[in-house]
């Protein structure tokens, strides 16, 4: 069984003993955008400078993978198409557990795959300020840094939908784990923004035109007598048009997370089309493997084709 690699890099508390390496940087060709004006809003105390790692000990698909912890100053990356441009765009959230970011398994090979499909990629390096800090970042309502920084960049994808080839109704977010759950709130909670209006970007719609959440946590609510979906998850009509793999023996994200969002969704009518596997555990992003599960690409391409995302 495939175990969240990040999540124990997290509860063992021994970052120190990973490599670590200089400030991360997108490919050559690649910048960072800093995605606000100044300071962010609700600004959490973060000791110490942002970290880079290489985990070079628990591998996936035989090769090591790369996070980044304390992450203060939110970033965009913008990777243009390599494939004939479809005009679509996908804001990218890696997973972590709101506490790092899988900056490479779950964001950069994932740019790679999307753009030579013709899709725009943004990959965003939203806030992780880390288990030091108080209050400690976490999912929305406990923290709101994260859907703040996904909801400022949806805005300014579309603000500059015209110059970097987009079509601003072709707009998707797909995120992993951590990032799954940001994909369901943002999906959910686009009415209003979380913060004051800065600018025109602020002025944009944020609410995704499609989605794609792998592995989501955070979606469930226990009770005393059952499960429920996160109410911080306000399922609506308006909802986009909804992408869901998960497996069955995932051992960090308990399999309901899924269910219970698409049981939601299904109910009110958003076209949502999920995929569950036996075997898969987390954490497994692109890489492929001898599990089915990491086969999902291929279907995900399908669905964007059914959806009028990109051509069939």
């Amino acid at each position: 069984m495939r175990i969240c690699i990040y999540a124990l890099l997290l509860l063992s508390g021994i970052y120190g003993l990973y490599a670590q390496t200089a400030d991360w940087q997108p490919s050559p060709g690649h910048k960072q955008i800093e995605i606000w004006p100044g300071n962010p809003p609700h600004i959490l105390p973060v000791k110490g400078p942002e970290v880079t790692a290489v985990e070079n000990k628990s591998l996936v698909a035989g090769k090591p993978w790369i996070w980044i912890g304390k992450v203060s100053r939110p970033t965009m990356t913008v990777y243009s198409p390599t494939g004939k441009n479809s005009g679509a765009a996908v804001v990218v959230f890696p997973g972590g557990g709101y506490q790092i970011l899988a900056i490479d398994l779950e964001g950069t090979e994932v740019c790679d795959w999307l753009t030579a499909k013709g899709i725009t990629c943004v990959l965003l390096k939203y806030r992780v300020p880390g288990e030091e800090a108080f209050p400690k970042s976490g999912a929305y309502p406990n923290s709101p840094v994260a859907i703040e920084d996904a909801q400022r960049t949806m805005g300014l994808v579309r603000l500059h939908a015209a110059e970097w080839g987009i079509d601003p109704h072709k707009i998707g977010v797909l995120g992993f784990s951590a990032g799954g759950h940001l994909v369901g709130a943002i999906s959910t909670n686009f009415g209003k923004r979380l913060y004051p209006v800065l600018d025109a970007a602020d002025t944009e719609s944020c609410r995704p035109d499609f989605a794609v959440a792998l592995y989501p946590g955070h979606m469930m609510e226990h009770t005393k007598k059952d499960h429920e979906l996160n109410p911080y998850v306000p399922v609506t009509k308006q909802t986009p048009p909804t992408f869901i793999v998960q497996a069955e023996d995932d051992p960090i994200d308990p399999v309901e997370n899924s269910l219970l969002y698409f049981e939601a969704l299904r109910k009110v009518g958003v076209p949502t089309e999920m995929h569950i596997y036996a075997h898969g555990g987390h954490a497994f992003g692109l890489r492929r493997s001898q599990d089915p599960i990491t086969s999902w690409t291929d279907l995900a391409e399908k669905w964007m084709g059914t959806i009028g995302m990109i051509p069939q």
